[in-house]
Parts: C-alpha cells; structure tokens; sequence
C-alpha cells in the first residue's frame, strides 16, 4: 500500500539508500520489460536488475511476433543487449513465473519486482464451431513462422484450400495476410523459420480476405503495414467502393486523426486503380463492416472449417463513450474458406497472487503501481509491484510504446524510494536479490540460462543461416535450444 514517510526520516532514509543496492527482478525480457531495466539502471546508479523469462531466448515479441521481412525493426536487440551486458544486470532464461517460482517468493527476494511478461494468450470470439480444425489465432500463425518453439508444430494446412479468412483489421492482420500472400522467394534471405518456408512454398492460397467489423474510417492498422501489403507484387485488391462512402461521424472522426485519415485515403487510392484479377493472381479482398456470426463446417472433412457466416453490420455512435460502435442488421453472408486466422487481439494471462481485471485483460494500476484496492476513499498500491508493457495498458501500441510505459513505470518507482518505501535500517532487513534467487532456483534444481547461453544461441543461428543465406536460421524446438545453450 501507499506510504508517506514524515520529513524528518528522509535525511536517514536517502543515507540508506545511497549504502543499499535497489534490488529489481523485472519479469519477462520483451520491450517493455529492457526498456524497464535500462531506465532503472540510469536512474540508480546502484540498482540491481535481473531480468528473468520462461524462454533461454530474450527480446520477447521482437524475435517472436516482429514479421521476419522487417529487419530494420529488430535492430532495437541490439539496445537491448547493451542493457544486459551491463555489470548491474543480469539474464535468467529458462526461468517461469508461477511453476519456476511464485510471484510472492519474487517479492520476498526483491525490493521491487516489474511484470512485464505481456500477452502470451488470445482472446476468443465466443461463437459456435470456433474449435474446427483450420481455425488459429493470429498469434499461433506468426509465432509458428517466427520459430516460436511452442508454435513449431502448429503445421497449418495451407494445401487444402485456396482462400483463408483474416479477422481482423490490425496490424497483425496485415502482417499475417501479407506472409500468405507475398512471393516466398523474398521471404527466404530473412529469419523465417524453415518449416514456415518449406509450409509457403507449396500453399495453395491465392486469395485472403481481411474482415473487420467496422468500416475503413475505424480500421487500426498504420499506413506503413497498409502500403507494405498493398504494394505486394501482382497482387489483385478488391475493395466495394459502396463502403468508403463516408458519413458526418466519419468525416470527423477523419479530422482528428491524422493516422486514420492516412489509411483512409490509401484504401480509397487502392479501390480506385482499376487493376483487374487475372487467372492464377493472388487476391487481397478488403471486408468491412462485417461480424463473425458462427464458422461452418465442412460436408466433406467433417471437424474441418469450410467457411464463416458474417453478421452486416452498421456502425453508430455509443452514447456513453462517443465511439462509432458495430451493430448488427440482421442480414448474414457466407464466405467460403478452409482457413481463418482470428487477430482480435491477444491477452494477458494472471497468475497467483496478482490483482486481474478480467474484462479488460489486463493489471490494475495507476502509473504502472498495481492497485490492490480501489474502493475506499484511498487508493491501496501492492508495495514494490509493478506493471509495464501489455500487462499495463493492454496488447496496444508499437515497439516504441514501451519507452514512455517504462519511462512511467520507473518514474512511480523512483518516487516510492525517495518516499523511503525501500528503506531498511539494518543488513538483516535487507533483501537478497540476485543471491536469494540463485540459492532458491539451485535448491529447486532449476537449470538456468545466463545471456551468454543465449549469445552461443544467437551464434548458431546465425552460422547456419549463412549456410542457407539467410540472416539467422533459427532454432524453432525446445530440446535444440536448450542443448545448444546447455554447450
């Protein structure tokens, strides 16, 4: 909980802190959870951070969610890595909060602890058949061509049919939908996983449909995922030019947002070219204002997706928010596919101990503090836990977003030890850090992996990518990391 410390205790507490390290455990090694690290350790100069993650690989959605034609957005890693090599910093890889170690014996050990392990789940739509084989969440799709080793197996049918289904209009969408479309040959030199590669060249889809809920006005993608995906080569885009047509709420809604206005007229050109689809060109059909009513079955593979049943919608304003909300008409259509990919976002899982909010997906909290308790006239904080990244805010925002998260996050920390929250006034209240974690994962006999382990990871990918001429070729099963980082 909150502490106010009286006036005439600062001048012993900030003499203690200058003698006692800062302990920091940061849980989960993506963006949000280095970029926490790195401005921990410019603000206190004797912080000690350690940064664990169930994965021996670090950089979190970086190597598993970035699409592998964007090279130029992982070179962040290399930020990331000057962190770590930092004398105050330490990797733990192989480490997993809840069966590893519980988040209590985390905040025993350490005088603040920062979750920051994202969205690892995703959220379902809750309609009928949505458990038919050929049916995925977007995040299984793109850690499956990342080489993510829990997706490694995932083997997607892409013979069977020609057309997939995308639900969704975000950036993901886009990314998944532009891997299913674009010419394998330029995917090869880049960090795909091999077996995405082997998967890609003998699909059969030639055509995708993006689907959203609302119209082109609402779409959440940014124009630089739009322009990538309408600039495929000899690709055929169909958009109805009956859905651009914009209302009064559309055109303000266009005014104050300079991102959706971009879109808008990227989408708007696009259905205006003219291209006409020939025999054998892949085809990219943009879908709005429609809802997944329930999935269809196959008549011939029974258990299989043959196909989704989709709701018209019609978008008004909801009173209580102001926002431009789907409604349905009561008018339904079919499209037929063999494949569906649901990007409707993905989702934080809780563990023990830790305030949830369920609904919203994500940790309570007010400038990255959790909240224990609301409901007075006093806000109750959970003393030295934190949140940063997805956890924080919700599964929004680019890489970038996690520097002003963390920025925030540590700013609510650095306030509570100059409050004195951390103080303690002799060696036996301090708590033991990096010590007490070595001393517990050994008694659990617990096996570890310090970032050189990862940097002989990186080593091998990298050599036999070029074998392959390729940037890394990755290392996509559990046993082969772990013997490779275990050498």
């Amino acid at each position: 909980m909150a502490i106010s410390i009286p006036l005439r205790r600062l001048s012993r507490s900030f003499s203690a802190i200058a003698s006692n390290p800062l302990r920091v455990c940061v849980v989960g090694s993506g963006p949000a959870g280095f970029y926490t690290a790195e401005k921990v350790l410019k603000k206190h100069e004797r912080a000690e951070v350690d940064i664990i993650d169930r994965l021996p690989t670090p950089f979190g959605l970086v190597r598993s969610g970035v699409a592998p034609d964007h090279p130029e957005t992982k070179i962040v890693t290399n930020q990331f890595s000057r962190v770590v090599q930092n004398e105050h910093c330490s990797f733990f890889g192989n480490v997993s909060l809840g069966s590893s170690i519980s988040l209590s014996e985390l905040r025993d050990i350490y005088d603040v602890v920062v979750l920051a392990y994202g969205a690892e789940s995703d959220r379902v739509l809750g309609i009928p058949r949505e458990e038919l084989k050929g049916i995925y969440s977007a995040r299984e799709f793109v850690w499956w061509y990342n080489g993510h080793p829990d997706c490694s197996k995932l083997d997607p049918d892409l013979k069977s049919t020609d057309t997939a289904v995308v639900l969704g209009l975000g950036n993901v969408a886009l990314d998944v939908a532009r891997v299913l479309l674009r010419p394998t040959m330029e995917l090869t030199s880049t960090d795909i996983a091999s077996h995405a590669v082997a998967a890609l060249e003998e699909s059969c889809i030639r055509k995708v449909y993006l689907v959203g809920r609302r119209g082109p006005v609402q779409a959440a993608c940014t124009a630089k995922e739009l322009r990538e995906v309408l600039g495929i080569q000899d690709l055929y885009v169909h958009i109805d030019e009956a859905d651009l047509v914009k209302t009064p709420a559309d055109e303000e809604e266009l005014k104050n947002n300079r991102i959706h206005r971009r879109v808008y007229e990227l989408l708007s050109r696009a259905a205006s070219s003219g291209v006409a689809s020939g025999s054998g060109r892949r085809e990219l059909h943009f879908v709005f204002f429609r809802k997944p009513e329930r999935f269809l079955e196959s008549e011939d593979q029974g258990g299989h997706v043959a196909g989704v049943r989709f709701e018209k919608t019609i978008v008004r304003e909801e009173l209580e928010s102001g926002k431009q909300i789907a409604v349905g008409t009561g008018q339904f259509e079919d499209i037929e596919c063999g494949l569906v990919l649901k990007s409707i976002g993905y989702k934080s899982v809780p563990v023990d101990g830790l305030p949830f909010d369920h609904q919203k997906g994500m940790v309570p909290n007010v400038g990255g503090r959790v909240l224990s308790d609301a409901s007075g006239d006093e806000m109750q904080f959970e003393k030295g836990l934190y949140v940063c990244g997805w956890l924080k805010r919700g599964p929004t925002g680019i890489i970038a977003t996690n520097l002003y998260c963390a920025e925030e996050t540590v700013a609510s920390i650095t306030e509570d030890v100059e409050k004195g929250l951390f103080t303690r006034t002799s060696s036996s209240q301090q708590k033991p850090g990096r010590e007490g974690l070595l001393q517990l994962l050994d008694s659990r006999d617990i096996r570890f992996f310090p970032f050189g382990a990862w940097e002989k990871i990186d080593q091998e990918e990298t050599r036999r990518g070029l074998l392959k001429s390729k940037s890394r070729e990755k290392l996509t099963e559990w046993l082969e990391l772990l013997n490779i980082a275990s050498a």
